[in-house]
Parts: C-alpha cells; structure tokens; sequence
C-alpha cells in the first residue's frame, strides 16, 4: 500500500510548477490508470456460497444435476509437471458429485507419452482414492495437499499414502528419463495406446489426433464397486503447415470432440453466462518476490466487475455454459455439424468406432477452415490473452457471468517461481492485451460502445496496463536520478494544487479500503 501512496503523491510533486510536454503526458498516463480503475469501485458485490442447500433445491424444483465436463490442459510436461497434472485430476474426479454426471478431459498440447502415462496411472490410482475420500468425508481432494496437511494418520491413510507415493516416485522417474520404459507397462492395453510415440514421425510440432478413453462411468468400477467418471486423454492432431492458434486453437478442439462423445451442458475449465471463481496460487516464494499473487486481478477487481456485467474470464477454475459458445443470448449461432450442437444428447457409448471417428474428424489441424471457430464460435482468436479476450467478447455480446468466492478456496494453482518465467509471463500478457487494445474490437470503442462506459473502462484498465508501466517506471526513478545529480524537483507549495492533493489522498484512501476492508454497504451484497 506504501507503493500506491508513493507514487501517487511523487505523481503530484513532479507535475507541480513549469510541467514540459512529456510530463503533462506521464501525468495523463496515469491519472488514466487511476480514472479506469475507478469502474471496479461503483458498486462491488460480495456474495455467500450455500452448498448445503444444493441438495433440497434439487429436490424441491424436481431437476437432476446436470453432466459436467471437466477440462484440464497441459503443454510441456517439463515446465508443468505430470504429477501437478495428476493431482488437479483425481482432486476433479473426487468431487462430491454423481459419477455418472462427471467428465474429465485432459487436453495435452504437447503430445507427450509422459503425460498420457501419468494420467493412466493416475486412473488406477483413483480406484482406491475416491473411495477414501468418501468414506472419511475428504474436502482436501488434491492427495499432494492432503498429505502435505495435518491429515489424520490411520492405517488407512497410510496405505493410501504409500500407494500415492509410489506412483509420485514412478512417474517422476519416467519425466527424469524422458521416455516411458518397458518395466512400466503393465497391460497390453498401455502398450497399444503409447505404441504412437515409437515412430520418428511423431513429435511435438507434428503428430495425428491421439483420443485415449481410461475409464468409462458404465464400465469400469472402483475397488467398492461404484462407479468411476469418465476420463479421456486428448491431444489435438498438429502439422507444421498449420497455424494452432495456441491454448485458444486446444480448448475450441477439446470443446468439438467433448460435444462429440458427452456434450455436457456445463463445462469446467481449469489451467460463460459463466461463474468465475478466484485464482489463488499455493507455493508462492517468501514475501511473493516476484509480485506473482495479483491479488486484485483476481480477487479484488471481480467484485467491482461482479455489480456491473459480472467478472473477466481469467482462464481457470471457471463454470460456463456450453451454449454461450455458440452466439448471443438471443442468436445461437448453429455449428457446421448437427453433432457439435450445445442442446444434443449423446445416445452412444464414448468408446463406439462411430463416435471415435467423428471425435478424430473434428480434431484434426484443418477442421476449422472455413467455420466460425475462434471468430463467432468457442474461444476467440485474435490474441495471446485467449481468456481475457474471449470473456470480453462473450460480454460484448450480451452474456453475464457471476463472481463466486467462498471462504475456502475452490481451487490453487502455481504461479511462476522464477524470474525468467515471470517475465515470460509477463510479455506475453503484455503482447496480447495490446493486441485487443489496438483492434478493431478495442475496448475503449467498442467495448464502451456493447457493454457501456463502466464495462468498457473496467476491460480498458486490463487493456491499457502494458502502456501505465511507462509513467511508473519513470516516476520510480526520477527522484533518485534527481537526487544522484543535484536537481531540485519540488517547488514552492502552490494553493491551486490544494484541491488536487486532496482529491489524490482521497482515492488512495479509497483503494486502502478496498484492498483491506469488507466495508462493501449491505445493499451491494448477494447471498447465493
């Protein structure tokens, strides 16, 4: 907070007196940032959560709970490890949930047998996971953090935890060798579906569609005899010749062959009208070295953009409707294959030829040529930021979506430990919020123009933040420079910057409240 008193206060200082051009500019730049900023402010909502009630309000609307399809994406099983891979799945395939209802996709860009083996590992392990955790009533589903807690120890547990940490310590062998061994193939099975992976024409960059089905909810059985969810390894068909449009290109792949063998009505993402959830990181550097916990991008701003039109789509650990892929709230937009339509229901078994072959045909890298993927239909091409700038169109189009954040977190993820990773991170959000700033679809014009001025400033303030980075960098070094040579940057006090001052403390004491407080009126909260 002293970094936001600092630079706000240095802002009035150095503009004081006789300001030259390029001042008057820095000024602008970011009294725009602080002018943007101020739509999150307006009317924030903070909403409670009743899980507890689920079960009654389907019982008194006589509905079922609808199918899920759950998606977890992965690309490098270097720089995302499988075993962080495998723990985001079993925690997903544990929900207190009909298994019947429940499909669990992994959408692997990156083709790799590594991933494929872990994730097949981590399908036998489940059979002995989700029956612990409903037996001992598990809401720490995740077996990495629920060892890593202060668990009650059991002889239970622990034979869970030995069967954990042998699979832990076998698939981070197989990483470490970088090649799948002879000695872990235990099935023909296993050694049918990785035999893609012994010719030298697959590689990353070049390989056909590879649908791998691991468990099947009316065929395969845990060690109680309940039922299982599905479970489906997927990576999309890749060719040198063809331009992938990035996550963006995997998840409109991975959206066209769920439609093909569950088409659920609700998806999940996680790695719109949607519920968004907020991104909270665990392992985290001491002190967060490397600012990587953006705790208002994701949990302070959502609850301005939530009394609005509702939050940013952030990319993970979010609930949207399948149909919201497919048009405006008052136009569907209908696929070019009825089978890829949001309201089909699929009447044929996920592991039928008829079914493979269509997933296969919809998933290869030339399908989507003149369609409306990525333009009208699914995820939005156009930028790096595929989540931010799909969740801006889908909103220019009229849908809403809800800011949901219980007391407990709903999900963790990792964020970057390093600094080269950071600033990886950091360009390519950079290059890709620039990149809507400066389209046609701009959110200065068009997004003011389709969602109104609040909405338009608050999408601006995320669009704009590559270019505020300029002014604070300079008002960072100024005062040192000014001092290292003598110069004298604050004149004599001058009554007409009184008002300004005050107007300054008074928005800086604003934010404070924000960020500590949960002094939001009661008018402008939302029980749920």
């Amino acid at each position: 907070m002293s970094n936001v008193l600092t630079n706000e206060w240095l802002m009035i200082k150095y503009t004081r007196g006789g300001v030259t051009n390029q001042r008057r500019k820095n000024f602008l730049d970011v009294d725009g940032e602080w002018a943007s900023a101020q739509s999150f402010r307006f009317r924030p909502i903070r909403r409670r959560e009743f899980p507890e009630n689920l079960e009654t309000v389907i019982r008194e609307t006589d509905n079922d709970y609808p199918a899920v399809d759950i998606f977890i994406c992965t690309a490098d099983p270097y720089k995302e490890p499988p075993i962080g891979v495998v723990n985001t799945a079993l925690s997903v395939m544990a929900y207190d949930y009909p298994a019947e209802k429940v499909s669990v996709y992994l959408s692997d860009d990156g083709g790799s047998e590594l991933t494929l083996f872990s994730f097949m590992e981590a399908a036998k392990f489940a059979g002995h996971w989700l029956p612990f955790c409903r037996r001992n009533n598990i809401m720490q589903r995740s077996p990495e953090a629920y060892f890593r807690s202060n668990y009650i120890s059991s002889p239970d547990s622990e034979n869970i935890k030995i069967l954990y940490e042998n699979m832990k310590v076998m698939i981070e062998h197989v990483v470490e060798q970088g090649k799948v061994g002879e000695e872990y193939v235990e099935s023909e099975e296993q050694r049918r579906a990785l035999r893609k992976w012994a010719t030298h024409t697959f590689t990353r960059q070049d390989h056909p569609t590879v649908i791998q089905v691991l468990l099947t909810n009316g065929k395969n059985k845990d060690i109680t005899s309940c039922a299982m969810p599905n479970v489906i390894y997927f990576s999309r068909e890749k060719s040198k010749t063809q331009h992938h449009n990035f996550k963006a290109g995997a998840l409109n792949a991975l959206v066209r062959v769920s439609a093909v063998m569950t088409n659920a009505p609700v998806i999940l993402t996680l790695d719109l009208g949607y519920v968004q959830f907020p991104q909270i990181f665990c392992g985290l550097n001491k002190d967060d070295l490397y600012s990587s916990e953006y705790k208002r991008l994701f949990q302070i701003n959502p609850l301005g953009f939530d009394g609005l039109q509702g939050p940013s789509y952030v990319g993970t650990g979010c609930f949207f409707k399948r149909r919201v892929l497919f048009g405006s709230p008052s136009c569907f937009i209908r696929p070019e294959l009825l089978e890829l339509s949001p309201d089909r229901i699929v009447q044929s078994s996920i592991c039928s030829h008829d079914v493979s072959a269509l997933a296969h045909k919809v998933a290869a890298c030339d399908y989507e040529k003149r369609t409306l993927w990525g333009t009208k239909l699914g995820f939005r091409y156009g930028s790096l930021v595929e989540d931010y700038y799909t969740g801006y169109r889908l909103q220019c189009e009229g849908w809403r979506s809800i800011f949901c954040s219980p007391e407990t977190p709903a999900y963790l993820g990792d964020s970057p430990l390093s600094l080269i990773d950071q600033l990886g991170q950091c360009k390519r959000w950079s290059i890709g919020l620039l990149d809507v700033l400066f389209s046609k679809y701009s959110t200065l014009t068009f997004g003011v123009q389709s969602m109104g001025l609040l909405m338009g400033l608050g999408y601006s303030h995320y669009a704009c933040w590559p270019i505020f980075s300029i002014p604070l960098v300079i008002y960072a070094f100024v005062p040192q420079l000014s001092l290292l040579h003598g110069v004298f940057i604050f004149p004599k006090e001058r009554p007409e910057w009184e008002v300004k001052e005050r107007l300054v403390f008074l928005s800086v004491g604003q934010r404070v409240d924000v960020v500590q407080g949960d002094s939001i009126p009661a008018t402008h909260r939302s029980d749920t």
